[in-house]
């Protein structure tokens, strides 16, 4: 099995032009010692609370049943007398001395396995060393010229599963070379389900919080946020986790603090942390010690990142909260979207207020707010219908929504779609029936302007670059854990559509799909035959609206 459940663009910048090796230290060392202790304590209380309950079990199984045959007593004797025929029959070759007797060469140096450990020649240096050819230095330069990263590259960032192993992979996007490549990665504890990129150094000390800073936040099928320093490589704990597993110290902010006791996790809903999986993540990007986090288990917490604590917890929905969006003007109001068929306009200073509510058909699945004029909203979902709404149209109740449009975008459920932030009126939908459709907002209405299948599989994630250099560059995956880079300019309908905004070229263009080389796995050959099934008739899966 594998596949990508969310992806995140890190814009041009941010990242470390040389990232760091992270250093395992005496300090570091010693406190994943004491954890450890701690975790083979809990386990061995775990498995003594086993036992004695499995004895109880036994004792009152053999005050039932026992018929007194001393059968068990028999099985033991058989047991012993076999063992002590096994150890008369090794004394023949006398292994306690094996060792003892070394035979001697010619020259009377032992000929055992360090026997011409006088004849080895040592040298100061590995610069000395006439067999050493490559230097320290050169090795050192070479790493650090394979880790660099160039102001004209994008960083991507991938939550994936891989045979059960959940990780989080960090992208290189080289736009001018047609290239992706997996910069390097990080273990996570459980399968991820959303990611956010932060601009702010959490949980690293020595750094001013105000300073600039290339982190992501995490979440997870566990209650528990994990927040990773992606200008750090081979981390392996998180810089903060944002939950009661913050408690436990596995962070590096706790580097130096272990707890005495380990505490069972709550799974009763609190104020102070999720106990239930993470199914979105949101930085307020005006306030940026802010993360909003929304779960499960229905309810969505406000994070103050400079304390890696909860400042507030909302209870605004019924069933799991799946979506959050920040105003992109009004820094206090998020929108949050649930699978209770609502989505919610809450204005965080105003907890215990009346909330604006919105209903729609069936679940719920993405929010975005329009980036090019923040009076609107859209949503995504489950039935494959995108709407828009005013949100100075709030209805009196669910039920009398009015949408400004509505969309049937795809046949089955629209997982992800996204509003490119630098070109007005462009939209991306992407589905879990396999293709990606680009559309075109006018006033009038959206029209689409080409339908893809990608060969992701089912699609999960569909992101525009943040770059104006690149704004028009999707980023697309999903369950064969896969991604693509998509430059949408070269496609002659897009060109078409959003002509205003590109240069003029004369000419064919080829069309430009970047993804990373790699061979075939089984979950990709495996997915073969459900792509055949589902092909669409034009052979690669395109459709256009537009009429040549």
């Amino acid at each position: 099995m594998s596949m990508i459940t969310a992806t995140a663009w890190v814009p041009r910048g941010f990242a470390a032009p040389f990232p760091t090796k992270y250093t395992f230290d005496e300090e570091e060392f010693q406190r994943i010692s004491e954890l450890a202790k701690l975790q083979l304590d809990d386990a061995k209380d775990d498995l003594d609370a086993a036992r004695d309950a499995q004895k109880a079990a036994d004792a009152m199984d053999d005050g039932e049943g026992n018929d007194g045959d001393g059968s068990d007593i028999e099985e033991n004797d058989n047991a012993v007398r076999t063992t002590g025929d096994a150890d008369d029959d090794l004394k023949e070759y006398d292994l306690e001395h094996y060792d003892d007797e070394v035979e001697k060469d010619v020259g009377g140096e032992g000929m055992g396995m360090f026997g011409n450990v006088r004849s080895l020649a040592y040298h100061d240096s590995n610069a000395e060393d006439p067999y050493i050819t490559m230097q320290e230095n050169e090795e050192e330069d070479e790493d650090r010229e394979e880790l660099q990263i160039l102001a004209t590259d994008n960083m991507v960032l991938a939550a994936k599963v891989e045979d059960e192993v959940a990780h989080l992979e960090v992208y290189v996007y080289e736009d001018e070379a047609d290239n992706l490549y997996v910069h390097h990665d990080v273990m996570l504890p459980a399968i991820p389900l959303c990611l956010e990129w932060l601009d702010l150094p959490v949980g690293k000390s020595g750094v001013d919080q105000d300073s600039r800073a290339n982190f992501v936040a995490v979440g997870t099928f566990d209650p528990d946020i994990e927040i990773w320093d992606l200008d750090t490589i081979d981390c392996m704990y998180p810089n903060a986790i944002l939950g009661q597993g913050g408690n436990d110290n596995t962070s590096r902010q706790g580097l130096m603090e272990v707890p005495k006791k380990k505490k069972k996790k709550s799974k009763k809903a609190n104020d102070s942390y999720h106990v239930d999986a993470v199914l979105s993540l949101a930085a307020n990007r005006q306030h940026r010690n802010l993360l909003a986090s929304s779960s499960a288990d229905k309810t969505v917490k406000l994070w103050d990142l400079n304390t890696t604590t909860c400042a507030k917890s909302y209870s605004h929905h019924t069933d799991k909260v799946c979506c959050l969006a920040w105003h992109p003007t009004e820094s206090t109001i998020l929108l949050s979207g649930s699978y209770d068929r609502t989505v919610v306009a809450a204005d965080m200073r105003a907890p215990e207020a009346k909330v604006p509510r919105w209903g729609v058909e069936s679940d719920v699945e993405t929010i975005k707010w329009d980036p090019h004029d923040s009076n609107y909203f859209f949503i995504s979902t489950e039935n494959g219908v995108i709407h828009l709404h005013d949100v100075r149209n709030a209805p009196a109740s669910p039920s009398a929504s009015k949408p400004v449009w509505t969309l049937q975008a795809h046949d089955e459920s629209v997982s992800s779609f996204d509003i490119n932030p630098k070109i007005p009126g462009f939209m991306a939908t992407g589905s879990t029936d396999r293709t990606v459709k680009l559309w075109n907002i006018q006033s009038s209405g959206p029209t689409m302007v080409v339908s893809r299948n990608l060969e992701v599989g089912k699609v999960f994630s569909t992101s525009f670059a943040p770059d104006e250099e690149v704004a028009f560059r999707l980023a697309v995956a999903g369950s064969k854990g896969t991604m693509q880079i998509w430059d949408t300019s070269t496609n002659a309908a897009v060109r078409r559509a959003f002509a205003t905004r590109l240069a003029p070229v004369e000419g064919e263009i080829k069309e430009r799909l970047v993804g990373v080389e790699e061979e075939s796995s089984e979950s990709e050959s495996e997915g073969e035959g459900e792509d055949e099934e589902g092909a669409e008739p034009h052979g690669k899966g395109w459709e256009s609206m537009e009429e040549d």
